[in-house]
């Protein structure tokens, strides 16, 4: 029968060349709280200290920075909007007629006004609106020449008013017409969908129709309308050459 060692008692294993306890004796160090001499005490209220000029701040009794801060701003009034505006103009040095900065903001203002009043400068195909397309196989710089008006536009179709279903009837019996009749160009209205909760829905729609379907083989290119026609509000439709088989029937 094998012999079983005998495991060491616990106070065997915490003495001993061996053992380390460096934390032995910080309970010794640990002293209790003294007990409140009254529980019922009621703690009074510290006067706030006053400030007096040419008298040093008392900070022997805990941190009271915020009651000196408090009361050396006792008498402090803030500056009015006048004032604020007369000390920034006086810091401030005035732009002389003949620096390049002036000459720099004079032209920006100009510009901001012509900007303004008639929309010179402002880039319709840089607004998030702004829509554009190509069919298949099409170059994306002809959605670019029919947004910019290099096409002839010969009809066109106001959707206003009407709901998805009406408004795609419409639209298909617009489009049939159009081709049909050997138009090249035409314009076709729906809103900017200013109204709408959440997404313009009928230029949404419109651009659905134009992508997907039957007339998805008949669209050559598609852009936003320039400002004059409408701009982000109306879309420009280019229909494919006609073969001339299919002009002869």
């Amino acid at each position: 029968m094998a012999k079983t060692k005998n495991k060491p008692a616990p106070e065997e294993a915490t003495s001993g060349p061996l053992c380390h306890q460096p934390f032995a004796e910080i309970k010794a160090l640990l002293k209790p709280l003294p007990a409140a001499s009254s529980p019922d005490r009621v703690p009074c209220r510290r006067e706030r200290p006053r400030f007096v000029e040419g008298q040093k701040p008392d900070t022997t009794e805990g941190d009271n920075g915020r009651e000196l801060f408090l009361s050396a701003m006792e008498d402090v009034v803030p500056l009015t909007r006048d004032k604020e505006r007369e000390l920034l103009r006086r810091e401030r040095p005035p732009l002389s007629s003949g620096s390049d900065t002036a000459g720099e903001d004079r032209e920006a203002m100009e510009r901001l006004t012509r900007l303004v009043t008639a929309g010179e400068g402002f880039i319709l195909s840089l607004t998030p609106e702004y829509i554009e397309g190509t069919g298949y196989n099409v170059h994306t710089e002809y959605a670019r020449r029919l947004h910019a008006g290099d096409f002839s536009i010969q009809a066109h179709l106001d959707l206003h008013g009407l709901t998805a279903v009406a408004a795609k009837e419409v639209f298909d019996a617009f489009m049939h017409e159009a081709v049909q009749s050997g138009k090249t160009g035409v314009l076709i209205i729906h809103g900017r969908g200013l109204s709408s909760p959440a997404e313009p829905v009928l230029k949404k729609k419109v651009v659905e129709w134009l992508t997907t379907g039957a007339w998805r083989k008949r669209i050559f290119a598609y852009a936003s309308a320039r400002s004059c026609d409408g701009g982000t509000g109306a879309t420009y439709v280019l229909f494919r050459p006609r073969s001339p088989r299919s002009r002869r029937k």
